[in-house]
């Protein structure tokens, strides 16, 4: 198995806890991280190598190593090969790793579907030629799969199952020394040292901006512990630091206790709609990232709330327009919705209930059913 970054190795080791259960005298190993290693998992490599973002300088001076890892990686499988490979999210390392050990007769799974539905599309071709089996976070993409003659198993996404329908936000706030009465606004600038770079000023600014307005709002930040100091120290340049509420981790307790989060684009935001929470969605990259990505954008829609809604449920401020004024504005206007409690509010958390009913499933039995297939096949 290979799982590159935190995301994938939480998905892989609920992935081995189903494997584990169907076969008890498993062996894996590969490139993993602590979810993984609490399964037994022997990581070869840990799973942070493999830690990029984007298209920039970061991505072209890692190049060589990540190759050179794969390259070695590779020999080592195709010495002692496995029963099945499975690549976990990370397309552009495990794709081709994928199509060299199916070309060599080992069976091939790919976990998550790369957003060929969103963009780069032409990736479809390369799972076709890599992956024996797909195994799909969202509803819909089986059969978009299907079309190009790639089987595929939809195993629900675990976020559903993990997130409860129904929010006790009186308990998050009392876990974040809260008050019931409190307007909350959590801020997610992003869980890459990159995104930090790029969102939290601006997050911040808008911070300062929505407090000129309501002396009393509360904002909470969940940072990522490696990133605890450098979100500190932006909130100081800002003159924030007193203003703002940082704690570590806890992303899940902030979004459960809040009203509305101003949020970077990416997995999070799935998590602030299964939350039924409000949200402005923002990103701000490198020029080079941005062009490629805006040229190779399927849909109209970054986030992911509104390309699984098929609208803009929430609104999207990227790139250029993703200022402090513009957020605050668009927060704003969710302010005064949720203090009229509006129409627009009690829309909102139908779509994003019925959202999350989509989503529900076994994730760990589902994906195990669909390996023990491929392996049978």
């Amino acid at each position: 198995m290979v799982a590159g970054e935190s995301s994938g190795d939480l998905l892989a080791g609920l992935l081995l806890d189903g494997l584990r259960q169907r076969w008890s005298d498993l062996k894996t190993g590969g490139i993993g991280g602590p979810q993984m290693a609490r399964r037994g998992f022997q990581a070869w490599w840990p799973h942070d190598k493999l830690s990029v973002h984007g298209y920039g300088l970061d991505v072209f001076l890692r190049l060589p190593e990540l190759l050179a890892i794969r390259k070695r990686l590779k020999t080592r499988l195709l010495q002692d090969k496995p029963d099945v490979f499975i690549g976990v999210d990370a397309p552009d390392f495990n794709l081709a790793l994928e199509a060299s050990l199916r070309a060599q007769g080992i069976k091939t799974v790919h976990f998550v579907c790369p957003s060929i539905w969103a963009w780069r599309g032409e990736r479809v071709e390369k799972i076709r030629r890599s992956a024996d089996h797909v195994l799909c976070l969202f509803p819909f993409e089986p059969a978009l799969l299907a079309r190009h003659g790639i089987p595929a198993t939809f195993v629900g996404h675990p976020l559903a199952s993990v997130i409860p329908m129904q929010i006790d936000q009186a308990q998050a706030r009392g876990q974040l020394g809260l008050r019931e009465e409190d307007l909350v606004v959590a801020l997610l600038p992003g869980s890459r040292l990159s995104e930090i770079k790029h969102l939290a000023k601006r997050f911040f600014e808008t911070a300062a901006l929505l407090r000129r307005a309501r002396p009393a709002i509360k904002f909470i930040v969940p940072a990522v512990p490696s990133l605890h100091g450098r979100i500190e120290q932006i909130l100081r340049d800002c003159g924030m630091a007193d203003q703002v509420q940082l704690v570590a981790g806890q992303s899940h307790a902030a979004l459960a206790a809040c009203d509305l989060t101003l949020i970077a684009s990416g997995t999070a935001t799935l998590e602030a709609a299964l939350f039924k929470r409000p949200m402005v969605i923002a990103y701000n990259m490198s020029w080079l990232s941005w062009r490629l990505m805006r040229s190779k954008q399927l849909q109209p829609w970054v986030g992911l709330p509104n390309i699984l809604c098929g609208e803009f449920v929430v609104p999207e401020l990227l790139q250029e327009a993703a200022t402090p004024r513009a957020m605050a504005s668009e927060a704003s206007s969710w302010i005064e919705a949720i203090e009229t409690r509006s129409e627009r509010i009690t829309v909102l958390e139908h779509r994003f209930t019925e959202l999350h009913r989509s989503l529900q499933g076994n994730t760990p039995e589902l994906a195990a059913h669909a390996i023990e297939q491929v392996l049978k096949g």
